[in-house]
Formats: structure tokens, C-alpha cells, sequence
């Protein structure tokens, strides 16, 4: 199998997975709570982590820790718990197109926090998605009354954290593979989340409650498909790809969540199709280069 033909692969493999995330967070939801949820899937990948990637662990020197903390708590620690409390009010798909921002997030941020300077059709993009996430949030408290999109709110933060995340890999932590990035990441944050876990009366209620155990073999799923594998996969995509193209993931992720909503019985309006739309124009035009 050549190059070109892969690249396609591994983009639909990449789509299929990323863009399940967010119906098995649902599923999550059902037997866990937000909390439980968020600190089981940062215990469960750290478990795998360790095991494949802790010898990557001395790459990392003295000037990095520090970077590699921070990262691991905007990028790994806050937006799984982001994600499910959010979740608990917004449907799936919703959840989907708005993490869709994240690179616009990642110019704001690098603009902003890392003074790194963009074009003119980025900052553009930038607006456009903007109108786009609004017209969503509107379009969906008017079509989903019973839903409280103020929630939506906290998957921007989530953005916000993975855009400081990507700025500070590319600014700090370059010179470093990216399975020592995340290894030492969740070294940081692993025993946090285990606390919390603990606090949550997780393993004093887990093997009695069947709802839970269920729940819980959908975390791990995203844990193990959405989180480890899908960072491999994306890695090898990148080596044999473009950015520009690895990044076309970003537009066919939503396309994925939203199927899996309607499928799960998740109601979504014409004007939410259009803001969706508005959205990822927003996004494109801010990873399109000046000619």
C-alpha cells in the first residue's frame, strides 16, 4: 500500500474514531457521573501510557518539566471533565462541532499568549467561526429548549487549553517526541485524577452497579481508541502527509459525531446545520495559507 493511499486510511480510521469520542462520553454518562467520568479516562490512558511510553520518559530534561506540567493540565487534565460536565447538558453532536474550534483557538492564543504573528485570512477565519459558534448556541437553545447551552461554554475552555497546548509544544517542547510529551504529561496528572476517582465513591460502588460497569467499558474504549491509538495513527499521518492535510480531520470528525447523534435519536436543526457549516469555514479559512 503506497503513501497516498494510506494517508486516505488513516484520515477515515482518525475521522471514525475521534468522531465517536463524543457519543461514547454520552454513553459514559449514563452510569458515571461527570466527575467519575473525566478522572477514569485520564487514569486509563495513563495505565496505557506507561506502558508503552515510559522509557520515552528520558528525553526529557530539566527545562522541560515545567512546560510538560502546564501542558498536561490544560491539554489532558481540564477537558475530560470539561467535556463530560458539558456533555450532561448538550447533545453529542453540539459537543463535536464546537470542539471543531480549536484552530481558531490555537491562533488567538498563539497571537495573544506566544506573540506569534498570523494573516489576515486567518484572523478573518477567526471572526467567521465565531459568528458560526454563536449562531450554534442560539440556534440550539431555541431548538433544543431543555437544554442548557450556557454549557457550551466550557468546551471553548477546552479549546482554549488544547490551542495553549499545541503553542506550547511547538514553542517549548519541539525538540522532543511527542510520546515523551504525553507520557510525562500524565505523570503530572495521573494521581489528581486518581483522587478524584476515589473521592467520587468509585470503587466502593463500580462492582455492585451495573449501569457503571457498562458505562465504564465505554470509557475505556475512548480511552484506549480515542486517546492512545488515535495519537499513534495521527503521529504516522503526519509523518507521511502534509499538516495542512493531517489537519482536514478537523472537518470530518463533526461529520462522524453528528451521524452518531441522529442515530442515537439526538434532534438537530437546519439552522445548526448552517452555523456548523459557518463554523468550519471559519476553520478553514484559518488554516489556509496567504497565496
Amino acid at each position: 500500500m503506497n503513501n497516498n493511499t494510506k494517508k486516505w486510511l488513516y484520515l477515515g480510521v482518525l475521522s471514525l474514531i475521534w468522531g465517536s469520542s463524543f457519543i461514547l462520553i454520552k454513553k459514559g454518562l449514563v452510569g458515571l457521573t461527570d466527575y467519575q467520568l473525566g478522572s477514569a479516562r485520564i487514569v486509563l490512558t495513563a495505565l496505557f501510557l506507561f506502558s508503552v511510553g515510559f522509557k520515552s520518559v528520558g528525553q526529557i530534561r530539566k527545562k522541560h518539566w515545567f512546560w510538560i506540567a502546564v501542558s498536561g493540565f490544560v491539554s489532558s487534565f481540564f477537558p475530560p471533565f470539561l467535556f463530560a460536565m458539558a456533555q450532561t447538558e448538550i447533545d453529542s453532536a453540539v459537543a463535536s462541532i464546537l470542539n471543531s474550534l480549536t484552530p481558531l483557538a490555537t491562533v488567538v492564543v498563539g497571537i495573544v499568549m506566544f506573540k506569534i504573528l498570523s494573516t489576515n485570512r486567518q484572523i478573518w477565519g477567526v471572526l467567521v467561526g465565531l459568528v458560526g459558534t454563536v449562531m450554534l448556541i442560539i440556534a440550539g437553545a431555541d431548538f433544543n429548549p431543555d437544554q442548557n447551552y450556557w454549557y457550551s461554554i466550557l468546551i471553548i475552555v477546552a479549546t482554549i487549553g488544547y490551542a495553549m497546548n499545541v503553542n506550547i509544544i511547538k514553542k517549548h517542547l519541539n525538540d522532543i517526541s511527542a510520546l515523551a510529551v504525553t507520557t510525562g504529561n500524565f505523570i503530572f496528572i495521573v494521581v489528581p485524577a486518581l483522587v478524584i476517582l476515589y473521592l467520587t465513591g468509585f470503587f466502593e460502588t463500580i462492582w455492585e452497579d451495573r449501569d457503571m460497569q457498562i458505562s465504564f467499558g465505554y470509557v475505556a474504549i475512548l480511552s484506549l481508541f480515542g486517546t492512545a491509538i488515535a495519537k499513534v495513527l495521527f503521529n504516522k499521518l503526519v509523518q507521511i502527509a502534509t499538516p495542512v492535510f493531517a489537519s482536514s480531520v478537523t472537518y470530518t470528525m463533526p461529520i462522524i459525531a453528528v451521524l452518531w447523534g441522529l442515530i442515537d435519536g439526538e434532534q438537530f436543526s437546519l439552522v445548526q446545520v448552517m452555523a456548523a457549516a459557518v463554523i468550519l469555514l471559519g476553520v478553514y479559512l484559518s488554516n489556509k495559507k496567504e497565496n
